[in-house]
């Protein structure tokens, strides 16, 4: 039951055609600030993205090329964290040099193609890792041990669009918080919102929670998705 698994705010700047690289944009940093100050206003538990996004924050430690078999299953590793950074990263290529980002401790979210020289790594870091899956995360799962292991009630997954699709797709998203960029992109092929592939799946519904215009430009949308 979805009670058991923390509330999952999406909080996004997206372009107003959906495009979510800002990189280019001509954005003030009023923008910025405004997205920002948006995010802290949740007072969320932790942050969700993926591997590409996180690895500006991780820095580049060290990973031997082999290390002795670890404990199977997950590893939370001691910590005082009230809030967490989390990233997905199903094969273990982010090398954290250090278990905490401003004070969050880090989860990573791996699979079983991640090494046992990864896991070794990440254990010596201080950085705590569950085990998603096999092959692929099992993203429901991984929701509910959150819950349950730290105690995660409210995340704000700010990821791409490949994750985002995947946990709309999954109906695992509760809430949308979009800053709608004032920038028209209509770049082909750029990533957007939700990309859940090329499989069929029914639209989420939503429901407008509010809607307001801030500093930039910017209008933020709250939306509730319906079940």
């Amino acid at each position: 039951m979805k009670e058991t698994m923390p509330y999952v705010i999406c909080h996004m700047i997206p372009s107003v055609d959906g495009r979510i690289v800002t990189g280019r944009w001509p954005l003030p940093d009023a923008a910025y600030g405004c997205y920002e100050r948006a995010a802290a206003s949740f007072k969320a538990d932790a942050w969700l993205i993926g591997r590409v996004s996180m690895a500006p924050y991780s820095g580049r430690g060290r990973v031997p090329r082999s290390a002795a078999p670890v404990p199977a299953g997950d590893f939370i590793a001691p910590h005082k964290a009230k809030s967490f950074a989390i990233a997905l990263d199903p094969s273990g290529k982010l090398a954290f040099k250090k278990a905490d980002i401003d004070g969050e401790h880090v989860i990573t979210v791996l699979t079983g193609r991640a090494s046992e020289a990864h896991k070794a790594y990440l254990r010596s870091t201080g950085v705590s890792y569950l085990i998603g899956g096999r092959e692929t995360i099992d993203l429901r799962g991984v929701l509910r041990r959150m819950r349950s292991k730290f105690g995660i009630k409210k995340v704000l997954l700010e990821g791409g669009g490949k994750i985002n699709g995947a946990m709309l797709k999954a109906g695992l998203i509760d809430e949308l918080s979009l800053l709608m960029a004032p920038v028209a992109d209509g770049t082909n092929g750029a990533a957007t919102l939700f990309d859940s592939g090329e499989e069929r799946h029914k639209a989420a519904r939503l429901k407008l929670l509010s809607c307001e215009t801030l500093a930039g430009g910017v209008v933020w949308l709250r939306y509730k998705v319906q079940r």
